[in-house]
């Protein structure tokens, strides 16, 4: 079975992680603050805490800003459920605004139409590496008072407007699953532009403790001591894991590089395929694409999925939108909310894509594609 996605891992990767294994710090070390300086100088100078998954990113991001119950997120239902779930379990009311016909990314004008007084947030995707209209949704977010979050999860090392990804929100959450740009096996990051708010995701990750002297409430105990002032997680990335990561950062330029030679080969292989529709850039934008979303026509998505998995190419639809799934419909969330999100997620498709691709099995890809739609 061909996959859609893949982790690349050379020699340097495996290198690195064993050199620390082999060193005094498994966890909390010095790889770690090597990584978040790494990480930060890709992100454009904005500051960052590694953490746990892309999951945590979200809730620790949500905790940074202080989100609490009766604060309302708005944002988009063309992602995995993280985006919105984090939210729910910080008690805040979730709000779905369609999505851009042409790209899937949250649609400004549907976000601006459903801001209230209780609006503390506006999360945008950068759906399958192509940034959102951040120049917008800023617009909209100030306008609301409410803080600015990307969901950057499928998108570092893309720009918008020359401005790359991790400089255009309040704050951007990453993704570092294997499937993902880079890897770190599991691992994701929170950036922030506001220190105050970095300082809050970072203590919430390291579950609320207190370590500064002149932080602290109680009297000098001794250099052992710590204060708890609010409740957090642990959701602290180890040593190990932030050097697979540096050393997948080094080549950062080299994977967008193969995953944008993979996007033109596709976009030429598969422009005159009827029933198609094939994936749009902006010219404004800079993807680092993470997917290949094509849309198939005539009802037929769910027959192409199945003889393209027949034929062992690992196709993949992303996602079902969010206010479809049953934890949400309890909540009265319902179909036709979103009419153009559900119209896109009946007809979206994503083929195989990843640094490692190789051009044959790529064309196998597109022939059995062209098999099954004639």
């Amino acid at each position: 079975m061909l996959p859609y996605g893949r982790q690349s891992i050379d020699d340097e990767d495996i290198a690195s992680v064993t050199a620390a294994l082999r060193g005094d710090f498994l966890t909390t070390g010095p790889t770690v603050g090597a990584f978040e300086a790494a990480l930060s100088a890709r992100l454009g100078g904005t500051g960052c805490v590694a953490v746990t998954s892309g999951t945590a990113a979200l809730h620790v991001a949500y905790a940074g800003i202080g989100l609490r119950p009766g604060d309302e997120v708005i944002t988009t239902p063309i992602t995995f459920v993280a985006t919105a779930a984090a939210a729910a379990l910080h008690g805040a009311t979730v709000v779905f605004a369609d999505v851009e016909e042409e790209t899937a990314n949250l649609d400004a004008a549907a976000v601006d139409a459903l801001v209230t007084t209780r609006t503390r947030a506006v999360t945008a995707v950068d759906f399958a590496g192509h940034p959102a209209e951040y120049e917008a949704l800023t617009k909209v977010a100030r306008r609301a008072d409410a803080t600015l979050i990307g969901d950057a999860a499928h998108s570092i090392g893309s720009s918008y407007r020359g401005v790359p990804v991790g400089a255009l929100a309040d704050v951007t959450t990453l993704s570092f699953f294997p499937t993902k740009n880079l890897t770190t096996c599991e691992g994701g990051a929170v950036a922030a532009t506001d220190p105050a708010v970095l300082d809050r995701a970072r203590r919430f990750a390291n579950q609320g403790t207190v370590r500064e002297r002149e932080l602290m409430r109680a009297p000098d105990e001794g250099g052992w001591h710590y204060e708890v002032h609010s409740f957090g997680l642990n959701y602290r990335l180890p040593d190990v894991l932030c050097a697979l990561g540096l050393s997948q950062l080094r080549r950062l330029g080299q994977f967008k590089a193969a995953r944008a030679r993979l996007v033109a080969r596709y976009n030429e292989m598969l422009a005159d395929v009827p029933g198609l529709t094939v994936p749009v850039q902006r010219a404004w934008t800079d993807p680092m694409w993470h997917l290949y979303p094509v849309r198939i026509a005539d009802g037929r998505r769910r027959e192409v999925y199945d003889r393209m998995r027949a034929a062992g190419v690992g196709v993949q639809v992303n996602y079902v939108p969010v206010h479809l799934h049953p934890v949400f419909q309890d909540l009265g969330y319902r179909a036709g909310m979103c009419p153009v999100a559900e119209r896109f997620y009946s007809e979206e498709l994503s083929l195989p894509l990843f640094a490692d691709l190789t051009d044959a099995d790529q064309e196998r890809a597109v022939e059995a594609l062209r098999a099954v739609l004639g």
